[in-house]
């Protein structure tokens, strides 16, 4: 448990002056205010357009409170045109004679849109939540509870999403979910990226449930875009953050103390043709934790129960780099460099007395099932006296999880603007990561934790490598956009696990079969798509992709190879209609994919802690979705509200089930249990009662229904299932701010059983 954190913010904002010598032209000088607030609108867009061919010869935005200063070689036959999201685009003549060297507009005031076609505002003082055609979009920097964290603990906040008691984070009740980096698709794990992402360096979140065929059909509940920081204006910008952890409210007795801090630096710098982002950081997050568990099982006429307490904590540090550089000759032409890379290493202790395990022979016809005998030993703290007692052993389980994991990211993108302003954008993408680590389980004699029972040791190792290729091209067509391109994707993801058992007579290792063994998933994708856009008060897009998959899962233990291609098209249309006064009415289609993962599709056993092992399956078969959502919008001045009822429907589902490996150890399972459905609702709403209180608050509730086959036996079970995320701000007196927030997650039902409750305030 934690209390409430410490952070330190420093910031320097440094401008150098250019001085530059004008033949027929000068700077151009002015504030961008709102119309009827008349605050300032930071970074709006500006740009001069020539009268005569309507192209841009140059521009800029805004300054953090509305100003600008921006170079032109020429008053003549030209207008400045000011753009802001949600507002009317302004357009402002510019005439001057030649002696003139400086135009000072003054102030310049933009008007809020009567119609909002491809985005509405739904905040109250600061945009904190808006929508667009085919997505939501967050302001990070309200979630200030995030501060000197990483992504995870942004994304967690959001109205749709929710974290369950694991870590597991999930889009709409599905962990399935696509994660982009200012747009750039990832291939590894998500949340193991979201984990590594600093907060501090997040502009924005978008979530796209509906995904136009642009955007890769990965992700069986839609994508999560990061859009990280960049410097607007010419300068130099430096940003420090200093964040320090209070110690733990309650430790549960744990052997270490958790230890919390975290040290965050950014570097900004643009200055003509030239932008250069940058910053490091260094993150150490322990959670102290408690388990305290029951597990019966019955085989064979055989009831074994085997209750348990202890320690499960968690000690983590990471660290990791980012830096991009932008040069842009002219408005037409930017080329783009970008790498990120860092390290995360999570230590996971599972120090469990298993007090007593014991077996009972009980005769079938005398059996009362299993959950029968967890409810009595709720109510009754021991286990059952049902039966003859066979053996009972009391034992202390030490288990040490070791996750290590590096990543590294590199890109390149190119993009042409040509005279007739359609546009050539060209992208390549490098993966690296590695993830691995060793487990110690060691089953101890109790008290006399010095006698070893039994001993293993298994490590794995998981690099992966991942290329992705891609060409887009954009123009007008009779007013509407029409894009269309091509992508190629290509997985390399490796896993090599070792499993040894300690002989105590030989003081030595033996190399367990059952657990050793080496797999490679490899994987080619290759896709076309086109897509159209456009609209007024209607807006529109509607798109084809059409994906070839080629999957390759290679076993080395026995040698056999498992192939599997697939040719799918993945349509998508949404549509925006503004209802005015800041209201609109939406409409999202789309058909997705869930491909599997090498962690799923292991087909050989791994221990991870003494009473389960994980497994998968190489045959295992993608999910296919189709997801189809209804939205409303509205918002006033000091409040706002949206709702968006969905629907979705998976083939295929994939689940992770419980089988008995032996009377104390279960195998955990992922395998094709038949079709999964969703219809639900997500809402949201902000509210700011005063100048120094704000609400933000979101939910999820959906009925979620499983019908298949397991094990030969027919699954038709269903439940409703919901997620809360609210914060109230309060901005006190010099300068503090207060932010209380919860996360709640309800009850969810599997094919077997159900998963608990989890908050996390």
């Amino acid at each position: 448990m934690k209390l409430p954190l410490i952070v330190i913010n420093v910031w320097l904002w440094i401008s150098f002056p250019v001085a530059v010598s004008f033949g027929q032209g000068g700077r151009i000088t002015g504030q961008v205010l709102d119309g009827i607030k008349k605050t300032p609108l930071p970074y709006a867009t500006l740009s001069l357009i020539n009268k005569k061919n309507s192209n841009v010869f140059g521009g800029g935005l805004t300054d953090s409170i509305g100003k600008f200063s921006i170079l032109t070689t020429t008053f003549s036959n030209s207008f400045l045109q000011i753009r802001f999201w949600g507002y009317k685009t302004l357009n402002i003549d510019i005439e001057a004679e030649s002696s003139v060297e400086i135009v000072d507009l003054g102030v310049l005031e933009l008007s809020p849109a009567a119609q909002l076609v491809e985005e509405v505002e739904i905040s109250g003082r600061k945009s904190r939540v808006y929508q667009k055609v085919d997505r939501q979009v967050f302001d990070a920097g309200q979630f200030q509870n995030a501060e000197g964290g990483s992504a995870f603990d942004v994304v967690k906040n959001l109205p749709s999403t929710s974290v369950d008691a694991l870590g597991n984070i999930s889009l709409r009740g599905s962990g399935g979910f696509l994660l982009l980096i200012n747009g750039r698709q990832l291939q590894g794990d998500p949340s193991a990226y979201l984990n590594q992402i600093p907060a501090n360096s997040i502009e924005q979140v978008e979530v796209i449930t509906t995904p136009s065929a642009q955007f890769d059909p990965d992700g069986n509940s839609g994508i999560i875009n990061i859009i990280t920081k960049e410097n607007a204006t010419d300068g130099l910008f430096i940003q420090a953050k200093l964040l320090l952890g209070a110690p733990s409210i309650e430790p549960y007795g744990n052997k270490e103390a958790s230890r919390r801090f975290t040290g965050d630096l950014s570097l900004s710098w643009k200055k003509g043709k030239w932008s250069i982002n940058s910053g490091l950081d260094y993150r150490r997050n322990d959670i102290a934790g408690q388990r305290i568990g029951y597990v019966n099982t019955y085989e064979k006429e055989q009831l074994t129960e085997f209750p348990s307490s202890g320690e499960r904590s968690f000690d983590r540090y990471q660290y990791s780099g980012r830096i991009s550089a932008s040069f842009s000759p002219n408005s037409n032409k930017e080329l783009t460099l970008s790498l990120f890379g860092g390290d995360r290493t999570q230590f996971r202790t599972a120090d469990i007395l298993y007090a007593p395990q014991q077996r009972r022979s009980i005769r079938l016809d005398d059996f009362q099932g299993v959950e029968e005998y967890w409810q009595s030993y709720k109510l009754n703290d021991r286990t059952s006296s049902q039966g003859e007692l066979i053996d009972s052993l009391t034992y202390f389980n030490e288990n040490l999880r070791v996750r290590e994991g590096d990543f590294l990211l590199g890109s390149l993108d190119y993009m042409f603007k040509f005279a007739d302003n359609s546009q050539l954008f060209i992208s390549a993408l490098y993966e690296r990561s590695f993830l691995g680590g060793p487990t110690d389980n060691a089953s101890l004699a109790w008290p006399n934790i010095q006698d070893s029972l039994q001993y293993q040791f298994n490590t794995n190792d998981n690099p992966l490598d991942g290329i992705l290729a891609k060409l887009d091209y954009t123009t007008d067509i009779d007013g509407a956009d029409f894009a269309a391109g091509f992508q190629f994707r290509f997985l390399n993801h490796p896993g090599d696990f070792l499993y040894l058992d300690r002989d105590f007579e030989n003081n030595s290792f033996i190399e367990n079969p059952l657990f050793t063994n080496r797999i490679l998933l490899r994987r080619q994708i290759y896709a076309i798509y086109s897509q159209i856009s456009g609209g007024d008060k209607l807006s529109y897009n509607v798109g084809l992709r059409l994906e070839y998959m080629d999957r390759q899962v290679e076993l080395q233990n026995p040698d056999t190879t498992f192939n599997y291609n697939i040719l799918q098209p993945f349509p998508s249309l949404n549509l925006t209609y503004d209802l005015g006064g800041y209201a609109s009415l939406k409409l999202g289609y789309s058909r997705r994919i869930q491909r599997t993962t090498t962690f799923k599709m292991t087909p050989f056993p791994e221990r991870e802690h003494n009473e389960t092992l994980e497994q998968g399956d190489a045959e295992l078969l993608p999910e296919f979705i189709n997801s189809l959502e209804i939205g409303f919008s509205k918002s006033w001045t000091d409040y706002s509200f949206y709702i968006t009822p969905y629907y979705r429907r998976v083939e295929n589902l994939i689940n992770r089930v419980n089988t008995v490996f032996n009377d104390s150890i279960l195998n955990r399972i992922y395998t094709n249990v038949g079709v999964g459905e969703a219809i639900g609702t997500e809402l949201g709403f902000t509210l700011d009662p005063t100048n120094w209180w704000g609400i933000f608050a979101g939910g999820n509730v959906y009925r979620y229904q499983i019908e298949g086959d397991l094990f030969g036996d027919r699954i038709n079970t269903a439940n409703w299932i919901y997620s809360i995320n609210a914060q109230s701000d309060f901005s006190l007196s010099y300068g503090m701010a207060l932010q209380i927030g919860i996360n709640f997650l309800s009850r969810r039902i599997t094919a077997q059983g159900e998963n608990s409750r989890f908050y996390n305030p």
